[in-house]
């Protein structure tokens, strides 16, 4: 109860950049910022995507940010300057029920640039990086994952 008060608190203050949460910013944080705001990880992966050597972080259980089930941070991006093993590509958040509803995203975040279905769960699309996952029946977020910036396709219409 005491995160979803200090999300909702920091949200009225003006809605993040979508592409943030908790100091990480994806696309520009660090390995190095990551762990000295979150600490060592529960545990680490690594991984080769599209021959790039990947790495995560899993931050779960009491090493989990407050009201988080699992945070895991992955790192690899592909860049204007070539490719940085080390800067965050992308993190998914896994909240415990109730800590993100509709109503603290769209605080926190605003209106989606998007809204569709993955199966029976509802989805929340933000160009500037975020898209949620909604519980069936209205429920409240399962998962948010971050992204840097993500194109609109212009075929598509708008909300």
């Amino acid at each position: 109860m005491l995160a979803l008060v200090a999300v909702t608190l920091t949200a009225a203050v003006a809605p993040a950049r979508a592409s943030e949460w908790g100091t990480i910013v994806a696309g520009s944080s660090t390995m190095e910022s990551v762990r000295t705001q979150y600490g060592a990880p529960t545990r680490s992966e690594t991984q080769k995507v599209d021959n790039y050597d990947t790495a995560s972080s899993i931050y779960e259980g009491a090493q989990a940010p407050p009201g988080l089930v699992r945070m895991v941070v992955d790192f690899g991006i592909l860049q204007a300057g070539g490719y940085r093993r080390d800067v965050v590509r992308s993190f998914k958040l896994e909240p415990k029920p109730g800590v993100f509803n509709r109503g603290t995203v769209i605080a926190g975040w605003g209106r989606p640039d998007r809204v569709g279905k993955q199966g029976d769960n509802e989805v929340f699309f933000y160009a500037q990086g975020l898209v949620v996952i909604f519980a069936k029946d209205g429920g409240p977020a399962q998962t948010l994952v971050f992204t840097p910036p993500q194109p609109l396709d212009p075929a598509k219409p708008s909300r």
